[in-house]
């Protein structure tokens, strides 16, 4: 790694770190207050069975949540960067497999979800978002010291 790269490391992982732990806990906070309306949000999906989705909307929330906060504080980094593109990941097959079904529906990502009018589907900025937040994810898997975290 050249000195300038050495130099700009530590902060590029404090920027990714913070990017994808606020995009996490703001994703989370949103969907607490209606952890019902997140459970319809999964369901709309129509990928698991009713049981799981529920569960999964019910937990998702305290997830996102949880990986955030040693995201922003900078604790066990590799290991919450890596959770983080994995949790990215499946969003992008579940959005993608949703616009190839022709199913419209709302992502959910930040609240909301269910069914919506065709028109007001996002797919592609939504699965090109979710492409640029695991792309953090990776980067701070490979290079999870940083500015300003727990971790030394």
């Amino acid at each position: 790694m050249g000195d300038k790269l050495k130099i700009a490391q530590p902060w590029l992982t404090l920027i990714c770190r913070l990017v994808l732990g606020g995009v996490l806990i703001a994703a989370g906070v949103l969907k607490i207050g209606n952890l019902q309306k997140s459970a319809m949000a999964v369901r709309a999906y129509e990928l698991l069975p009713i049981s799981l989705a529920n569960f999964l909307g019910y937990s998702l929330p305290w997830v996102e949540i949880g990986i955030g906060l040693l995201l922003v504080t900078g604790a066990l980094v590799r290991f919450a960067g890596l959770v983080g593109a994995i949790t990215m990941l499946a969003f992008i097959i579940a959005i993608s497999q949703a616009w190839a079904r022709g199913l419209s529906i709302d992502c959910g990502c930040f609240g909301g979800g269910g069914t919506i009018d065709p028109s007001q589907t996002k797919y592609l900025s939504e699965i090109i978002r979710d492409i640029g937040l695991m792309a953090l994810g990776i980067y701070l898997y490979f290079y999870p010291k940083g500015r300003f975290g727990i971790e030394k």
